[in-house]
């Protein structure tokens, strides 16, 4: 299972990518856990400059922008291989 965290203080931009996220785990049938942080002081502990941020298995891989659906599912194909190949 992927953990996965949407970073942000809950803004529209956000929103938006959490739906993408889910929408695209569901799409590909990948199993996820998706935690939306929105405490500022949880969210200095990631080295982001802006929100929304992305963080699969602790490894942030967007922040300050709504990535597409694309780099999305390949974000997650990639974070699922490296689970499997443990």
């Amino acid at each position: 299972m992927l953990s996965i965290k949407v970073l942000g203080s809950g803004c529209e931009n956000c929103k938006k990518l959490e739906q993408i996220v889910r929408q695209t785990a569901v799409a590909l049938g990948i199993e996820t856990q998706i935690e939306k942080v929105t405490d500022p002081a949880a969210i200095q502990t990631y080295p982001i400059l802006a929100t929304p941020g992305l963080v699969i298995n602790e490894k942030v891989v967007s922040a300050g922008r709504i990535p597409s659906g694309a780099e999305v599912t390949t974000w997650l194909t990639s974070a699922e291989a490296k689970l499997t190949t443990r």
